[in-house]
């Protein structure tokens, strides 16, 4: 296991993690709800901002912001606990539900916290689930376009550094259309799909 970050409160932090053997982590609407309310919950107690999210049918990917002294990898192990827990009850599934445990990275640079925001929303297309991002509800994308009423984002974050909800917009389209990425976030990728 690649070994955690230490947690620093003002950090940013991408949290991931990916189904055992790629299987499906979610299997209707109500597991992806679910996990939305518990990262909610556990946001509020632990006081993390998220920043941008994307869950997947077999992974999931959380850009986190730590403002106290609460570890921000505290998300990924409460939420996913409480999940794998509630899953392997109503769907009467024993075992792992996770190839592992959860991944973090300390986010090292502003271009690198950039550039992970789009990667993050991008993925809906990227695995060819859906060919428009404003098609796929389970992501922060349309709160960031202002196309959805949501609280898990920042809204000075997204102000703060693309602009308008429209740069923001281009920007992923950019990297939906060029597949271009910092060298960080490349290396992240082979070792997450490998």
């Amino acid at each position: 296991m690649a070994k955690r970050p230490d947690f620093t409160a003002g950090y940013y932090y991408h949290l991931y993690n990916r189904g055992a053997h790629k299987a499906s982590l979610f299997r209707e609407h109500d597991n992806y709800v679910y996990v939305l309310h518990q990262v909610k919950k556990v946001i509020g107690e632990q006081n993390l901002t998220v920043i941008a999210y994307c869950l997947l049918s077999n992974h999931y990917h959380i850009l986190v912001r730590q403002n106290g002294d609460a570890a921000a990898g505290l998300l990924a192990q409460y939420v996913f606990n409480a999940y794998s827990k509630a899953y392997n009850t109503r769907y009467e599934h024993s075992g792992t539900l996770f190839e592992g445990p959860f991944r973090a990275i300390k986010v090292d640079s502003q271009n690198y916290l950039l550039h992970l925001c789009r990667y993050i929303h991008a993925n809906p297309v990227r695995h060819g689930i859906v060919t428009e991002l404003e098609e796929w509800p389970y992501s922060n994308y349309l709160e960031w376009l202002g196309l959805r009423n949501g609280e898990l984002l920042d809204r000075d974050f997204v102000r703060d550094c693309f602009g308008t909800a429209e740069q923001y917009r281009q920007f992923v389209l950019d990297y939906v259309t060029n597949r271009r990425l910092p060298e960080g976030l490349v290396r992240m990728l082979k070792e997450l799909e490998g």
